[in-house]
């Protein structure tokens, strides 16, 4: 048993593209050397799921998570957008054990769960379907 990563961008149109993860790699490091101009000025929903392998193929998707990924007019990918939106999710999975807040009790600090959710999305079910079916390989997607 084995697990290996999954990556799909999900277009306007719901067409899924796969996108290789040495790829999505290049562009957290190096955002201008990876453009991807069909997805110039937009906010572009990824698909990143981890998949159990039984001698070498996919059999089950073990873990799924939807983020939204932005691009500059350049097609380029906007890196520090979605780290500060990976940075938010992580300081509210761990801020109920870091202890007390200052301030009162009743005032809620809201600003990381806005930029977290605005990073995140849920597909519909049929789009999770294909989603799955896509990284078990029974369905076919272009490469980026």
């Amino acid at each position: 048993m084995g697990l290996s990563g999954r990556i799909f961008l999900v277009d306007e149109n719901d067409a899924l593209h796969r996108l290789l993860n040495a790829t999505f790699d290049q562009m957290l490091r190096e955002p201008r050397s990876c453009r991807l101009a069909r997805f110039a000025r937009a906010r572009v929903r990824m698909a990143d799921l981890v998949v159990e392998l039984r001698q070498r193929q996919p059999v089950r998707v073990v873990r799924a998570t939807f983020h939204i990924l932005s691009f500059d007019g350049d097609g380029c990918f906007m890196a520090s957008v979605f780290d500060r939106q990976q940075r938010a999710l992580v300081e509210l999975a761990i801020a109920p054990g870091i202890g007390e807040r200052e301030g009162p009790a009743n005032v809620v600090e809201a600003a990381d769960r806005f930029v977290a959710q605005g990073g995140r999305w849920v597909p519909s079910r049929s789009l999770g379907r294909r989603i799955e079916a896509a990284a078990l390989g029974r369905l076919k997607c272009p490469r980026l």
